[in-house]
C-alpha cells in the first residue's frame, strides 16, 4: 500500500515537470484518490483469494459506505415565563422598644475563715527485717520470695509478726542390682563344601547354517512417468484503467499451465534373488569334572553372659524446708536454717497546722432595670410578591444526514483485462455511460481518457470500488458478462 502511494506521488510530480497544466476536475480527482488510500489500512492479502484460472483480479479501493438517517434536532428548547406581582404595603402606628429591659449586677466579696489541720509530714511505713530489733538489716526479695513459695502470707501478716526457716535433710536407702560382667557372644564354626568327579559331554564346535546365494534375473520395460505435475500460477496483467491517474491496483491473473511427461526405458527384475540354507552338524567330547555335592556352611555357637549382684545407696527423697511463725509449736526432727523474717511497721510523722480557707465564696446581686418604649409609623406588609410561571414548549425540527456504515478499505476485486476486454464490451460501457449522464467522450470502442474519467467519476458517485473496471461496476451499468 505504501509503495502504491509513493508511486501515485511520482507520477503527479512527473506530470507537473512535464509543464501541463491539470484542470481543476482533474486535480480534485487525484487529491480524491490519494485522502483514502492513505487512511486504509494495508492489511490485504498477496494474492486473491479463492481466485480461478482464467479470470483477473486487482487491489482497489472500496470506499466507505453511508445511509440516509432522519434526525429530530432541537431548535428552541423549553421555557418558561414569568410574570411577578409587587407586594401590597400599608402605614401603621407601633410602639417600638427603644432600649430592651436589662438588669444591673453587683459584686458581693467572699468570706474567709481560720481552721486548724493535722497534716502527714511522713507517711507510716512496713517492711521486713531479719529481727524486731533496731537497725536490723532488711531481708532480700529472694527470701520473701522463698518464705512465699512455702505459705507465708506476706501481704496479710500483722506487723511485729516474724517466721523462721526450717529444713529436714534428706535421706538415702541401699538397694540389690544385678550388672553384667561380660556380655553374650557369638562363634561361628566353618564346615567346608564336599565334591566328586562325574562325566560330562561338552560342545567343541557348535551345529551352524552355510548360505549359498541364487542371483536374481532382470528384463528391459518402458514407462511414462510425471516430469512436472499441472499447476496454476499468478502472472501480472495489464490494466486498460492505468493510464488515468496511476492510482489503480496491481493485475494478477491467474493461468493453468498442464502436466509434463516422458518416457524412459527402464531395467526391472523378473525373478529377485533368492538364498539357499545347508545345515552343519555340531562336534562333542566327553571330560572328567568336579561336580558339588554339599556347599560350604557356617555354624553359630553363643557363649552366654556373665553376671554378679552389688549392693549401692540410692536419693529416698532430698532436703525439705517449710516456714514457722514464731512462738508456733515446731516438730521434732525439723532443723533451723538460720533464717528469720521479721514485719515491722514505722509509725508516720505529723504536725498540726493553721491555715485560712473560704468560708462562703464570691457572689452578684441583679438589680432589674425596665424597657422603655417609643409609638412610630411603621409600612406593614399586607400581600406577598408573587409569580406567575407560564410555561413555553421546546422546537424541534426533522433534518436528514448521513451516517456512515462500514470504513472505506483495499480489496482484491475480479475486473476485465486484456484477456477478457473487447470493442464490443467497450462500446457498451460507452453507452452506459452516457444513458446515466456521464460523458465518455467519442462512442468509438476504444477506451480513451474521456471514458476513464466518467468511469472514475460514476464509481465515486455511487460508491463503487476504484482502480478498476469491476464486475461490480459493469452490473451497477446494466452490463452482463
Amino acid at each position: 500500500m505504501l509503495s502504491f502511494f509513493i508511486y501515485t506521488i511520482e507520477q503527479i510530480s512527473i506530470y507537473l515537470k512535464k509543464g501541463k497544466s491539470m484542470k481543476l476536475r482533474y486535480s480534485s480527482l487525484l487529491l480524491g484518490l490519494l485522502i483514502p488510500i492513505t487512511s486504509i489500512q494495508a492489511e490485504v492479502e498477496l494474492t486473491p483469494p479463492n481466485a480461478k484460472a482464467g479470470e483477473c483480479y486487482a487491489k482497489v479501493v472500496i470506499p466507505a459506505k453511508y445511509k440516509t438517517v432522519e434526525d429530530k434536532v432541537l431548535v428552541q428548547e423549553a421555557s418558561t415565563k414569568i410574570k411577578v406581582i409587587p407586594a401590597k404595603y400599608e402605614w401603621v402606628e407601633e410602639k417600638v422598644e427603644v432600649t430592651p429591659a436589662s438588669e444591673k449586677l453587683i459584686t458581693v466579696p467572699p468570706k474567709y475563715k481560720k481552721i486548724s489541720e493535722v497534716i502527714e509530714v511522713k507517711p507510716a511505713l512496713r517492711s521486713w527485717h531479719t529481727s524486731l530489733r533496731r537497725h536490723a538489716a532488711p531481708v532480700s526479695n529472694e527470701l520473701l520470695a522463698a518464705a512465699k513459695l512455702k505459705g507465708v502470707d506476706i501481704e496479710n501478716t500483722t506487723p511485729g509478726t516474724c517466721y523462721k526457716e526450717y529444713y529436714t535433710p534428706e535421706s538415702y536407702k541401699t538397694v540389690t542390682q544385678e550388672v553384667i560382667i561380660q556380655k553374650e557372644s557369638n562363634k561361628t564354626k566353618v564346615i567346608p563344601a564336599k565334591y566328586e568327579m562325574v562325566e560330562k559331554t561338552i560342545v567343541v564346535k557348535p551345529a551352524t547354517k552355510k548360505t549359498v546365494t541364487v542371483p536374481a534375473t532382470y528384463e528391459y520395460v518402458n514407462e511414462k512417468v510425471l516430469v512436472e505435475k499441472e499447476k496454476t500460477v499468478w502472472k501480472k496483467g495489464k490494466n486498460p484503467a492505468t493510464k488515468l491517474d496511476g492510482a489503480t491496483g496491481e493485475i494478477m491473473c491467474l493461468i493453468k499451465v498442464p502436466a509434463k511427461y516422458k518416457t524412459i526405458k527402464k531395467k526391472v527384475v523378473k525373478t529377485p534373488a533368492t538364498t539357499k540354507v545347508i545345515e552343519i552338524p555340531a562336534e562333542t567330547k566327553t571330560i572328567k569334572v568336579k561336580k558339588l555335592i554339599s556347599p560350604a556352611k557356617t555354624e553359630t555357637v553363643t557363649i552366654p553372659a556373665v553376671k554378679t549382684t552389688i549392693e549401692k545407696k540410692v536419693l529416698e527423697h532430698g532436703p525439705s524446708f517449710s516456714w514457722i511463725r514464731v512462738g508456733d509449736p515446731v516438730e521434732k526432727g525439723l532443723n533451723y536454717t538460720g533464717h528469720e523474717i521479721c514485719l515491722v511497721e514505722t509509725p508516720a510523722v505529723t504536725k498540726k497546722v493553721t491555715k485560712v480557707v473560704l468560708d462562703t465564696p464570691a457572689t452578684t446581686k441583679k438589680i432589674p432595670i425596665e424597657p422603655t418604649y417609643k409609638t412610630i409609623k411603621v409600612k406593614k406588609l399586607v400581600e406577598e410578591a408573587k409569580e406567575i410561571k407560564t410555561p413555553i414548549e421546546a422546537v424541534y425540527k426533522t433534518i436528514q444526514k448521513k451516517e456512515k456504515i462500514s470504513e472505506a478499505h483495499q480489496s482484491w476485486e475480479r475486473i476485465l483485462c486484456q484477456t477478457n476486454m473487447n470493442k464490443d464490451v467497450i462500446l457498451q460501457i460507452q453507452n452506459a455511460l452516457k444513458e446515466k449522464g456521464y460523458n465518455p467522450g467519442k462512442i468509438d470502442g476504444v477506451l480513451g481518457r474521456d471514458t476513464r474519467i466518467a468511469l472514475d467519476k460514476y464509481q465515486r458517485d455511487n460508491s463503487l470500488a476504484t482502480g478498476g473496471i469491476t464486475y461490480e461496476t459493469l452490473k451497477a451499468l446494466g452490463i452482463n458478462q
